[in-house]
């Protein structure tokens, strides 16, 4: 009996330590499994550091590229932009010297004899420029098509500083790339019509909420434009010459307000008819809106809208009539 339960005793004490062993190994396999997904893990938040260290970096070049763009485009005479902007790396096709892209019922870079040209200067961040284009583009847009006007669209982008994501120059790229490479120019005045319109447009400074590429590719798409175009537009191919147009166009004085707060300097949206400062301070005087403006300035009836050989009254080469005087 002594035998046996000192037998059984030895059985006891070797399977304590088999289960102890047991347990061991599995407290050291637990550990080490522990301590891999803690390697795992922090391998990726090294690599999301990274990351973000990396994108913070390109952001900080291209934000510190911008503002000594900015600084020397200050110290530039007009001259000496314009001069900048004829040698801009990757310069649009279709733009003239000025930056200019023309439409006409003929298509782009074409124009209607005796037709008016009407020139825009805009920033698709712009509160200004939306509440115009809400207002003008859609009879543009018919009186394009008439061959009673030409259009010819300034694109700019110098308040990127105003949004967190520098939306500017991302929405004016995109339209410039609209009109490179889809030879329909109802499609970009869709496109502005549906970036300007109320309930897409963001608002600037503080309120300004993000709006990303995908956001803006949907308006070119509802435009009419393919999803082949509307996917490439979005690597700011033309930003070397978006920023040379930046510094030169506010320094032309032809473009500067002739009345009000901001006389002798220019704001957007500015109107040239013709080549000649639409002074929209008379506006306000004359009790017009922006639409009733405009066609008395180039001479047509509201009526008259869209109806082919029917002309506005002062051609290609008079002056805009004046809001306020009627001459």
């Amino acid at each position: 009996m002594a035998q046996n339960s000192k037998d059984a005793q030895k059985r006891a004490s070797r399977a304590e330590r088999r289960a102890a062993e047991a347990a061991a190994m599995k407290a050291r396999a637990e550990q080490m499994e522990k301590e891999r997904k803690q390697q795992t893990i922090i391998g990726a938040i090294v690599v999301a550091v990274l990351v973000i260290l990396v994108a913070i970096g390109a952001f900080t070049v291209y934000h510190n590229m911008h503002k000594n763009a900015e600084t020397q485009a200050s110290t530039q005479t007009v001259e000496e932009a314009y001069d900048k902007l004829q040698k801009a790396e990757n310069t649009p096709k279709l733009v003239d010297n000025k930056g200019g892209l023309l439409i006409s019922k003929d298509g782009y870079g074409k124009s209607v004899e005796g037709a008016p040209t009407v020139a825009i200067y805009m920033d698709f961040l712009c509160p200004g420029c939306g509440n115009l284009h809400r207002q003008l583009d859609a009879d543009l847009q018919k009186m394009v098509d008439a061959g009673q006007i030409n259009l010819d669209l300034h694109f700019m982008a110098f308040m990127d500083k105003w949004s967190t994501d520098e939306y500017s120059s991302r929405a004016a790229n995109a339209a410039i790339y609209l009109a490179e490479h889809d030879s329909n120019p109802t499609h970009l005045i869709t496109f502005m019509e549906k970036m300007y319109a109320e309930d897409f447009q963001p608002e600037e400074s503080s309120n300004y909420k993000s709006v990303s590429d995908d956001q803006i590719k949907k308006q070119m798409i509802a435009s009419g434009v393919s999803e082949e175009v509307a996917d490439k537009a979005f690597g700011r191919d033309y930003q070397d010459w978006l920023d040379a147009i930046d510094a030169y166009t506010p320094k032309r004085s032809e473009l500067w307000n002739t009345s009000g707060n901001y006389k002798g300097s220019m704001t957007t949206p500015t109107v040239t008819i013709n080549g000649k400062f639409w002074d929209m301070n008379q506006l306000s005087t004359a009790q017009e809106t922006i639409k009733e403006g405009l066609l008395e300035a180039i001479g047509i009836k509201s009526d008259d809208i869209g109806k082919e050989g029917v002309m506005p009254s002062i051609g290609s080469d008079k002056d805009p009539i004046s809001n306020t005087t009627g001459k």
